[in-house]
């Protein structure tokens, strides 16, 4: 069965930072492109950033761009997001998402329905 799980959300300032972390199972963690994804209330989900299997290349929407860190631990199945100088306007639930397919180019990141398996999300609220 297939799994993964978030983790490490929370209230924060305009600034600060987190470190989002998404535990697999069920699969060769390895072998499989992996994605976050966010949901904001009242709005569509949003890609946020993608990272190739062996994590050698990283994918970020412009939102983030410079401000957010993807990263994977293949050893322990587990993904990462660090999360920094955050705004008012990142506040939303965090999916962790595992890619269908390995990834070569930021189209392919950014296309939703690729991504098969999700979690269940890790809330991320910023604010003073």
């Amino acid at each position: 069965q297939v799994l993964v799980v978030e983790s490490g959300g929370g209230l924060v300032q305009p600034g600060g930072s987190l470190r989002l972390s998404c535990q697999a199972s069920g699969f060769t963690f390895g072998n499989y492109a992996m994605g976050w994804v966010r949901q904001a209330p009242g709005k569509g989900q949003e890609w946020v950033s993608a990272i190739s299997r062996y994590g050698t290349t990283t994918y970020y929407a412009d939102s983030v761009k410079g401000r957010f860190t993807i990263s994977r631990d293949n050893a322990k199945n587990t993904l990462y997001l660090q999360l920094n100088s955050l705004k008012t306007e990142d506040t939303a639930m965090y999916f962790c998402a595992k890619h269908r397919l390995t990834i070569t180019n930021i189209e392919e990141a950014r296309r939703l329905y690729e991504y098969n398996y999700w979690g269940r999300g890790t809330q991320v609220t910023v604010s003073s």
